[in-house]
């Protein structure tokens, strides 16, 4: 199990699952638990056992099915009811059933949340802390606190926040995480009420939401004030604004400060990782997230891409392999000679000088008038290969094409399109139908092509988005259609512009249909 002399705790499978929109199964909390254990955290907190039935099916399903090698298991819970006896309370029984090494209890220490929402004493408030915690030390469990809206606590009353963590210490709480539930603090205001509790002689954690924008900084200013406990979420994921980024907080101590908190082969694997539960959690990835983003680490501007072609590390904060990310060269129209000298050669072209101001000259000139070759990788690379060829290469060449749109009896929308193409010296004239006119675009290229290129069976667009770039002409507005497609292999976008929403679309296509044949391994 992880060093116990600083914890790091992740709390998606809780606090993150309050993200709205988010829902996880068993199966999938399962899922992303033993994705948290592939990077090394010493705590997973699994959810509430005896508040809901989904959670307490997660814990009897985590003792036989869960083969955790760093983690340990904490389940969720609040310390006993006012009046009544921590060994009597259901809840409490649940937490003591659960067959959690660990216990998390949620305590009041703000005294108007005391009076207000739990409707008891202050003194009545530390009882139930104390009486909680000890029994729950009796069973043999090993306890922590989140001392719930402590900062804004500290601010009402700061001694009664105080005594909190004392009680809490002295019955037997292993740390005392201090909670900016409503997620307001700023760091160094942070720091200072951090830097009181921690002089109360109780180990003390973190854990922050993101309202203010501040969850990871005030998570680092805490640390820097003593706290040796941090709490996070995959990915940002919570309630409201979220939680503090589990990842980012992990790869800033670690590589920024120098904290020993996982392994480095587990830190390489962050990136897979945080990309892995965004399948599970059904959550689209952030593209900018730092670290793990796939845009972490991608070069747009020319000046950038001069300087990286000296050396990476100028304009890069870290070695992106160190979080198992890459570094990404875009091509657009604020790219120079570097930023397409660099591309192509990951591409495995070596441009000479007059290629590469050729190519600079072409994509300024495209994206001038619409084209986004930065999401359309596969769009570049066929123009880098006209560059370098002096001529376009294609496998086929269109005679024609044609959509009709028809509204059957009945109400159904039918789309039938024609192709007339030219390849290998034929000509060939493919008839297809489909939901909507490049589905039906689609299908006849397909029809057509297939007897002469069957790799193209393998060939699937999976995604097609419509953007308008000019609007001043009403309906007739330029239009940006950017396509994906795939086959086994992987993905490739590729796009198209036009005035006419179907030529756009056509356009896309036929790239898409020419990139998959080159990756089939047919010249054009």
């Amino acid at each position: 199990m992880a060093d116990d002399r600083f914890h790091v705790y992740d709390t998606t499978l809780r606090d993150g699952a309050q993200q709205e929109g988010l829902s996880l199964t068993v199966a999938d909390k399962l899922a992303v638990a033993r994705h948290l254990d592939d990077l090394g955290v010493g705590f997973i907190e699994g959810g509430w056992p005896g508040a809901n039935p989904k959670d307490t099916e997660f814990f009897r399903r985590a003792r036989t099915e869960l083969d955790l090698k760093h983690a340990q298991l904490a389940a969720f819970g609040a310390t006993r009811r006012a009046g009544v006896k921590a060994a009597d309370d259901p809840l409490v029984a649940a937490l003591r059933e659960s067959g959690a090494p660990v216990v998390t209890l949620v305590a009041k220490s703000h005294d108007r949340h005391v009076e207000l929402a739990l409707r008891t004493t202050l003194q009545e408030n530390l009882a139930m802390i104390r009486d909680t915690v000890s029994h729950l030390r009796a069973e043999g469990q090993r306890v922590f606190l989140d001392a719930e809206h402590f900062f804004d606590g500290y601010n009402s009353n700061p001694a009664y926040a105080l005594e909190v963590l004392r009680t809490a210490a002295e019955a037997g709480a292993s740390v005392i995480a201090l909670c900016d539930t409503n997620g307001g603090m700023l760091p160094d205001e942070l720091a200072d009420v951090v830097h009181q509790a921690a002089g109360t002689g109780a180990r003390i954690g973190i854990h922050c939401h993101d309202d203010t924008g501040c969850a990871v900084a005030n998570t680092l200013a805490a640390v820097r004030a003593g706290a040796t406990h941090v709490q996070g979420c995959a990915n940002g994921y919570g309630e409201r604004s979220g939680n503090a980024n589990l990842f980012t907080v992990v790869a800033n101590l670690q590589l920024k400060r120098g904290f020993d908190l996982v392994p480095r082969e587990s830190l390489a694997e962050m990136t897979r990782i945080a990309h892995a539960i965004t399948e599970v959690t059904n959550v689209t990835p952030n593209s900018h997230a730092p670290y793990v983003g796939v845009s972490a680490f991608a070069h747009k501007a020319g000046l950038h891409a001069s300087a990286i072609k000296v050396d990476p590390n100028l304009y890069q904060h870290i070695d992106p392999a160190e979080v198992g990310n890459d570094m990404r060269m875009l091509v657009s129209d604020m790219a120079g000679r570097a930023s397409v000298e660099l591309k192509g050669k990951a591409l495995g072209y070596d441009l000479t000088s007059q290629q590469s101001r050729e190519l600079v000259d072409r994509v300024k000139d495209l994206e001038s008038r619409g084209h986004t070759f930065e999401a359309a990788d596969a769009s570049f690379e066929l123009l880098l290969r006209d560059t370098v060829t002096g001529e376009r290469r294609r496998h086929f060449t269109v005679e024609s094409w044609r959509v009709i749109v028809e509204r059957r009896p009945g109400g159904d929308v039918v789309s039938e399109a024609t192709v007339k193409l030219h390849a290998k010296d034929e000509r060939i004239v493919a008839t297809g139908e489909g939901n909507g006119p490049v589905n039906a675009l689609d299908r006849a290229v397909r029809l057509a092509l297939e007897k002469l290129y069957p790799e193209l069976a393998e060939v699937e667009l999976i995604d097609f988005k419509v953007r308008i770039v000019e609007g001043t002409h009403g309906t007739g507005a330029v239009t940006r259609v950017l396509v994906t497609s795939s086959d086994a292999s992987g993905e490739w976008a590729t796009v198209g512009v036009d005035e006419n929403i179907i030529e756009a679309s056509w356009q896309a296509l036929e790239q898409a249909v020419t990139y998959g044949l080159l990756r089939a391994g047919h010249a054009a």
